[in-house]
């Protein structure tokens, strides 16, 4: 898979791991879960990610996660994997490490967390990373997570980088517009925030990076295929019937974890 895979990608769904109750990963989830997302319009996967719970999975962990899900997907839609952290040395060593290992279409490298890097320090850190391998990178830009914010000016410099190919943006909307407006044409900008993948396809973004995807599929394409198509009415309806099918979800998740505990 390589970039024009990606580039055809509107939703890519933020992967969930399925575990066991003891913490090891349940490799017998992945295949129903894999062809569910693939039955409801999932363009394309992300591995390792925020989503997937990494910070508590192994560096062998993800490595067996990412073999059973290639031996499951089986070159159907683009794969992604999360290669960043915080440290430039280790992100280096692993996307060297995922790029040996193939079969995937990019990395997601994130904004380094917890050590506050300056703007210069952020381009060098994914400089490094970009130079390191012929594999893609995205870069993630969430200062919800990591506390401090690449700015525009920072991320339009690195689109600059030829291995430098989008960014996973979950700042603003009007950041996502100067993105969008100033980028290299092939930059491809993904909102990483589904209550904002409405509006982010409205302005121009390539599309979203969701975790809604896993149980909301469906809506979210009808709702893409309703802004490609300027039918007003179908989007009125359609994004009114994934606010409700979203918020009801949530509804049941907060009963389920009442009853739980």
């Amino acid at each position: 898979m390589s970039y024009q895979d990606l580039k055809n990608c509107r939703m890519i769904t933020a992967f969930i791991t399925p575990f066991h109750e003891d913490g090891s990963i349940n490799f017998e989830a992945i295949p129903p879960l894999i062809e569910h997302l693939l039955a409801h319009h999932t363009d394309g996967i992300l591995l390792a990610g925020t989503t997937a719970e990494s910070p508590t999975l192994t560096h062998d962990e993800e490595l067996e996660l990412f073999a059973a899900v290639q031996k499951v997907v089986n070159g159907r839609i683009p794969l992604i994997a999360g290669v960043g952290t915080n440290e430039t040395r280790d992100s280096i060593e692993f996307v060297k490490e995922v790029d040996q290992f193939g079969g995937f279409a990019a990395g997601l490298a994130i904004v380094p967390y917890y050590n506050k890097p300056s703007q210069e320090g952020m381009y060098q850190h994914f400089k490094a990373i970009a130079d390191a391998s012929n594999l893609p990178i995205i870069i993630y830009n969430i200062p919800g997570r990591v506390v401090v914010e690449m700015t525009p000016e920072t991320m339009l410099r690195l689109a600059e980088h030829p291995n430098i190919i989008g960014v996973k943006e979950c700042t603003t909307l009007a950041n996502m517009a100067y993105l969008i407006e100033h980028k290299p044409e092939e930059f491809l900008i993904y909102t990483g925030e589904d209550g904002d993948a409405f509006h982010a396809m409205n302005l121009g973004a390539d599309g979203v990076i969701s975790v809604a995807s896993h149980t909301n599929g469906d809506e979210m394409h009808e709702m893409f295929q309703a802004i490609e198509n300027n039918d007003i009415k179908r989007l009125r309806l359609s994004s009114a019937n994934l606010s409700l099918k979203s918020m009801l979800s949530f509804l049941i998740r907060v009963q389920l974890q009442l009853k739980q505990s």
